[in-house]
């Protein structure tokens, strides 16, 4: 170990940079926001100054999205392009969801409906007015925003189980009417196809039609994102999450001049025309709708999804999708034990997780963190105030400095006390006393108010009592028994002896 270094730590590459020079940050353009945030500290193994990044999750972004956007055009094969078209489809879906469920708070699982609104009326009009694909987009856009005002309207009445329920039948009211329908393709259970193509159907049959179908998958992901990030991330969600910091959302929110009700309905209407833009691009893409849009089917492996990857945020619904697609269209040759490998991954994120995948890493940090403080706690007193793995992780050495220095004073003390010690304070507790009791009571004078003894006056020259400071502005005093004593000098004495067992039992 070099002389330089302090305990021991893992080896993390770090970028080293000097003091003296001056480092410029990259920021999002027509903006002040950092595009990675950056933070100079002093490393507690080397003590030498460095560079480090002190959020790595957009680092984690940028390589998980070029691997979804390479892998299948540098793979080129059919089966490739159709599974990860699905993943960012059904990414994308998922991630509006999350802006549903967790942002705006509301249990709706009508998100499949509202996609199937808006491919089913794209396609039908692309169909019957021969609308190019770009017009079906916005189509689709303004029917998903109407499907969302049609379910919020309940939604001020109505929350949790039963507006879930709600929001199921009219998924199921949605299917029912496709199939029943004439002009929506009933007569062909629900299959309505013949409208505009981003990719003409010619095209499909080579690699580099189906590298841009695919392509134009991945941009309506990264769309998503870009929706999630700016409603979630931006002041209406902020508002939300302060809202939903408390038990009583709307009182609380109300109190702390916040419209409740208004901005989650915002966040809905914002999500569900995102959604109606995603069934018509579906529509676009395929060249039609069917009915596994409002598949009950569908809708429990979306929520799979979800709860795989971990509800509120957008990358554990991306991750989440890429596990289940993956699971339920690559490995088709295991029929239905796909489909209960699928739900045994969901029941193991219910019973061992505390919120998906993306949830697992706090609590694994957690239990390491109680594992290490129970194993320091068997050795505490062998080695002082501290152990020597502590140190790399105290950033001021200066606190093992006074540790160390307490730690020495109360075992010095310690070996001072002694009967005689004790009998001379009993005796004179406020007059002139030795070196030794001398120094004893004034460490015991200059210790923290919380829980320090001290003599309370239940009546004038007849009775006192110890008690307990709190330390605490308004919070009174702690009995710490029901002794009562008859002059000063006793019961000074008993806070006295109050503050040696302390002394001895400290460690």
């Amino acid at each position: 170990m070099s002389k330089y270094e302090v305990g021991r730590r893992r080896l993390i590459p770090r970028w080293p940079v000097k003091s003296s020079s001056l480092f410029r940050r990259i920021r999002v353009p027509g903006t002040k926001r950092s595009l990675l945030r950056f933070e100079g500290r002093y490393n507690p193994k080397t003590l030498q100054r460095e560079l480090i990044l002190r959020d790595k999750k957009p680092l984690f972004w940028i390589v998980g999205l070029l691997a979804l956007a390479i892998i299948p055009i540098a793979v080129g094969q059919q089966l490739v392009f159709s599974i990860f078209g699905s993943i960012c489809f059904f990414a994308a879906i998922n991630v509006f969801w999350t802006l549903i469920i967790g942002t705006a708070g509301l249990q709706s699982y009508a998100s499949l409906a509202t996609v199937g609104v808006g491919a089913y009326a794209a396609t039908y009009l692309s169909i019957t007015y021969d609308i190019p694909w770009p017009l079906m987009l916005l189509i689709g856009t303004v029917f998903g925003a109407l499907m969302g005002l049609i379910i919020s309207i309940p939604a001020r009445r109505l929350d949790g189980l039963y507006y879930a329920l709600l929001t199921i039948g009219i998924s199921e009211f949605c299917r029912n009417y496709v199939t029943q329908s004439e002009s929506l393709g009933g007569q062909f259970n629900g299959a309505l196809f013949g409208a505009d193509r981003i990719v003409s159907e010619e095209a499909m049959q080579t690699t580099t039609g189906q590298a841009i179908s695919y392509l134009t998958s991945f941009v309506v992901l990264l769309l998503a994102l870009g929706v999630f990030r700016l409603v979630s991330g931006g002041r209406i969600g902020i508002l939300l999450r302060t809202a939903q910091s408390s038990k009583e959302d709307e009182s609380f929110a109300s109190a702390i001049g916040i419209d409740f009700q208004r901005a989650r309905l915002l966040v809905f209407l914002i999500a569900s025309a995102a959604l109606g833009f995603v069934g018509a691009f579906y529509a676009a893409n395929q060249g039609g709708a069917s009915l596994s849009l409002f598949s009950l089917d569908q809708m429990l492996l979306l929520l799979a999804m979800i709860v795989i990857g971990g509800l509120g945020k957008a990358e554990g619904a991306v991750v989440g999708t890429v596990i289940v697609v993956f699971l339920n269209q690559w490995f088709t040759a295991w029929g239905p034990w796909r489909i209960i490998l699928v739900g045994l991954l969901m029941l193991a994120s219910v019973l061992y997780t505390r919120n998906g995948l993306f949830g697992l890493r706090q609590q694994l940090i957690e239990i390491r963190e109680r594992r290490k403080a129970l194993s320091r706690a068997t050795r505490t007193t062998r080695y002082g105030a501290f152990l020597p793995e502590q140190g790399p992780e105290i950033a001021d050495k200066g606190v093992i400095a006074e540790r160390e220095f307490e730690r020495a004073i109360r075992d010095k003390l310690r070996d001072w006390i002694t009967p005689e010690i004790i009998e001379e304070h009993r005796l004179s507790p406020l007059g002139q006393h030795s070196d030794h009791l001398e120094r004893i009571l004034n460490y015991f004078r200059k210790q923290p108010i919380s829980n320090k003894y001290v003599v309370y006056c239940e009546e004038s020259y007849k009775a006192y009592r110890v008690v307990a400071l709190s330390g605490i502005p308004g919070v009174p005093p702690r009995s710490v028994d029901d002794k009562t004593y008859s002059n000063l000098d006793e019961a000074y004495h008993a806070v006295f002896l109050r503050r040696i067992n302390d002394l001895k039992s400290q460690h």
